[in-house]
């Protein structure tokens, strides 16, 4: 009888006690391509940090210190929590301020939105002198807001304005545009609205550029008229360009300050101020300025801000995944 040779389970040699540990494998080097991703990025880190995350970060600070002109260069201001946000609700201007804020954002970006979808629309029917007469709406957009304000203040003068003495003219009295309680935040509304309506008619004639001519050749040959042809195609199809239009128009017209104040500074008795305007007052415009509760305010407006671009995000990505 054979006897067969059995070999014998070799099991994993495990490394001796006080033995050298192998060598982990190298880390690969960057590739060219690495840093050179690395050198684009840089830049644009520093200037956020140093423009956009540091000043939000002092305002947060301001607003939970209370802080005093001696202090404020000194750096020693004591913490005082939330007491200048509750100084802030506290205050008889908080409500007056937040429903001007809310009227003025809303109505501008309304009529904005509107009035700049309508020409998007006149202009891109490309006839003769399309080009240059929209070339002429980007002047209220080019010219400096300083400029723009200080028109209106004349325009609207009570006085001596042109618009007082074209309502004479038609035999209408003239109106208090800038001194009158009634007036003041309407002229304002105004005056935002000439300026924000041509970006909204440049980006929204962009965003119909894209739109395929065909489309409309189809449904007119459907017996689509004008108005079905631009509320079953136009407006569907311009719902993107619209919504980052509006947040970016909420954005710039929530922190809207040269034009308030270079018309009204606020008033009268406080009848066109906004949060943005009285931010400012709190922290520049007294002989002892409140750094904490006007921080406070402005932090109130980031947040809204805020709030609206979480929204935006959220509904586009439902959208992409519809």
């Amino acid at each position: 009888m054979s006897h067969m040779t059995k070999v014998p389970h070799r099991r994993p040699v495990r490394q001796a006690r006080g033995a050298a540990p192998t060598a982990p494998p190298r880390a690969r080097r960057p590739t060219s391509q690495q840093w050179a991703a690395w050198g684009f990025l840089t830049p644009v880190t520093l200037y956020l940090v140093l423009f956009y995350a540091y000043p939000l970060y002092r305002n947060i600070d301001l607003s939970l210190r209370n802080y005093t002109v001696r202090s404020f260069v000194q750096g020693d201001a004591p913490f005082t929590g939330l007491a200048n946000y509750r100084t802030i609700l506290d205050d008889p201007t908080f409500v007056p301020a937040l429903l001007h804020t809310v009227v003025f954002t809303s109505v501008c970006l309304f009529f904005q939105y509107a009035i700049g979808l309508a020409l998007a629309v006149f202009f891109n029917q490309r006839f003769r002198l399309s080009a240059t007469l929209r070339a002429l709406f980007l002047v209220p957009w080019l010219l400096p807001l300083i400029v723009s304000a200080s028109t209106w203040s004349w325009m609207l003068n009570s006085d001596s304005g042109v618009v007082n003495a074209a309502l004479h003219a038609v035999g209408i009295g003239p109106v208090n545009w800038l001194t009158t309680p009634g007036w003041s935040l309407a002229s304002v509304i105004i005056a935002n609205i000439w300026i924000g309506v041509p970006f909204n008619l440049v980006v929204l004639h962009s965003g119909l550029q894209s739109i395929p001519a065909s489309l409309y050749e189809a449904a007119a040959l459907d017996g689509a008229n004008a108005w079905q042809r631009f509320w079953r195609i136009t407006f569907p199809l311009l719902r993107p360009v619209s919504a980052i239009t509006l947040l970016l128009g909420l954005v710039y017209t929530l922190k809207v300050f040269d034009i308030i104040w270079i018309m009204t500074k606020g008033g009268p008795a406080d009848s066109s101020t906004t949060f943005a305007t009285w931010s400012y007052q709190l922290g520049f415009g007294n002989l002892l300025p409140a750094f904490g509760p006007g921080a406070a305010v402005g932090n109130l407006l980031v947040v809204a801000a805020l709030v609206f671009g979480l929204v935006y995000v959220r509904v586009q990505r439902k959208q992409a995944l519809s």
